[in-house]
């Protein structure tokens, strides 16, 4: 069997078309045509990832014979070879070289697009078990505006959340809403706060608690009186430094 013949045969065992398989290693479907016709021959680079997508060795698409040779080669040697689920697509359309959209599914394989689905992956809209994006949603999740089990963001919301503003079970940032949560400004059962925190239990300079409050300020338990939110207002205004005026207002907002 030719290096042809087994390409043909692979890329329908693995249900791509002559265009699909094409877009997958960056060449024309001519090209794709031309290897399986026994016209031209794929470059090492592109038979390095044609053995990693049908999970094949460089010996069986180069050595003449059909994949059962092997076992029946002098040395008696067996190979266990473990085919992992992998799919992957991605459009023909680019943006200053990046696909508009990839999915890449597979172990080991990262999606690179615009728009980036995969185990790992990168894009300006990301989606996998570890993204990196703009908008990023994953596990593991980084990104300007990052969802996740774990995320770190400038905006972030998790089970574990790290950011300016962070909204998750556990949660640290400049603005903080958890059910454990620590920075300048935090919300939460357990609110641990520099300025201002509010909660069950709120330990910052103004404290505002249901059943614990310590504030080296002011602390209350309970409902805060009109008088009480004019004077919390009027020391954050004094207080507070001007980069932290954006969470300062949000603060004064559910006062």
């Amino acid at each position: 069997m030719t290096l042809g013949n087994k390409l043909s045969q692979l890329r329908k065992e693995h249900n791509y078309t002559q265009e699909q398989l094409a877009q997958i290693l960056g060449v024309s479907r001519q090209a794709v045509s031309k290897w399986e016709s026994d016209l031209t021959y794929p470059e090492t680079e592109k038979l390095l990832k044609l053995g990693d997508l049908y999970g094949c060795s460089m010996d069986y698409l180069l050595k003449d014979g059909q994949r059962e040779s092997a076992a029946s080669s002098a040395s008696h040697t067996i190979t266990l070879s473990l085919n992992l689920p992998y799919f992957e697509r991605m459009s023909s359309k680019t943006i200053h070289g990046l696909p508009l959209w990839h999915i890449n599914i597979g172990y080991g394989r990262t999606a690179k697009g615009i728009i980036a689905i995969g185990l790992s992956a990168r894009g300006i809209v990301s989606v996998g078990l570890i993204s990196l994006g703009v908008l990023s949603m994953g596990v593991f999740s980084l990104g300007l505006l990052s969802l996740g089990v774990i995320a770190l963001g400038i905006a972030s919301a998790g089970a574990i959340a790290v950011g300016l503003a962070a909204l998750g079970a556990i949660s640290v940032g400049i603005l903080s809403v958890g059910a454990l949560s620590m920075g300048p400004f935090s919300v939460g059962a357990m609110a641990m706060g520099t300025y201002f925190a509010m909660g069950d239990h709120a330990e910052a300079m103004i404290a505002l608690g249901r059943t614990e409050a310590a504030g080296s300020v002011f602390q209350k338990l309970g409902t805060v009186t009109a008088q009480e939110t004019a004077f919390i207002k009027e020391w954050l205004d004094s207080n507070v430094p001007f980069y932290l005026s954006w969470a300062k207002e949000i603060i004064k907002l559910l006062l």
